[in-house]
């Protein structure tokens, strides 16, 4: 099962020559499953996510920010919503959204949201999420973290389900307090998750926030791994074991760069 996950930076830059351009990555790639983060939604209908599950024939799950507005200043535009969406090759069952706990000072609306999906055999509980940034919203992270963490222990398990599958863009790295709070030794027995870079070809390159992409401000600096994939301990005969992870959409497509993140690619073994 190949596992996706990408923060499409929302409708900044040239968004409608990116929206090809993450078109044509994702299609190269022919994901199963993806969790997508910034995620634009119009008051006329049209949805990123909807034209992406058409073009790619899958199925679409979308769960909309309640507090746009910030968002919406940044470009002059109050009519463009956003949110977190998911793609699938299956049928979403079952759904549902928490908006992240965040002081007022701080709260733009971010999301947690979890779709079950109806894959043959093993239904799997997918999530993907979206935490504040800046190293100034370190102390808000490490709350939006345990409050994910509460989230996916609610929706995780099931008769016959397939591990937890947890993506999306945490702004922090994979030893910061808010990430750990998934998958550190505190986490309690048996509800740990992998990182699934742990089965990346270390010589790889890993950040997804990387100087090199010309939508980083300032630009060429270090790069760093704060987009993640993580995944429940492997069910009976490895169901959802972790077979490798690279990245992907690190590099312009017909010269244009899809997004100002990089994705992460991962395969499990899948039902």
């Amino acid at each position: 099962m190949r596992v996706v996950t990408w923060n499409l930076w929302w409708r900044f830059g040239p968004w409608a020559d990116r929206q090809k351009a993450i078109l044509a990555v994702l299609r190269e790639l022919r994901p199963d499953v993806v969790g997508l983060q910034e995620v634009w939604a119009a008051d006329d209908g049209s949805n990123l996510a909807q034209w992406l599950a058409g073009e790619l024939g899958l199925h679409w799950a979308f769960a909309a920010s309640e507090a746009p507005g910030r968002w919406q200043r940044r470009i002059g535009d109050d009519t463009v919503g956003i949110g977190n969406a998911v793609l699938s090759r299956w049928p979403v069952t079952r759904r549902a959204a928490l908006r992240l706990p965040a002081p007022e000072e701080f709260d733009d609306g971010r999301l947690a949201f979890h779709a079950l999906l109806d894959a043959p055999g093993h239904p799997v509980p997918f999530f993907t999420t979206h935490l504040n940034s800046g190293a100034h919203a370190a102390a808000v992270r490490r709350e939006q973290g345990a409050a994910l963490a509460e989230f996916v222990a609610r929706h995780r398990d099931g008769p016959g389900f397939f591990p937890p599958v947890v993506t999306g863009d945490f702004n922090a790295t994979p030893d910061s307090a808010e990430v750990r709070l998934l998958t550190g030794a505190a986490v309690p027995a048996g509800a740990a998750l992998l990182d699934a870079w742990e089965h990346a070809d270390p010589s790889a390159p890993s950040a997804t926030w990387d100087g090199a992409n010309p939508y980083i401000p300032g630009g060429s600096g270090p790069g760093v791994r704060i987009d993640h994939v993580h995944v429940g301990p492997p069910g009976p005969g490895g169901l959802g074991r972790v077979r490798a992870a690279r990245r992907a959409g690190d590099g312009p497509v017909d010269g244009v760069w899809p997004s100002d993140h990089a994705a992460v690619v991962v395969d499990l073994e899948g039902p």
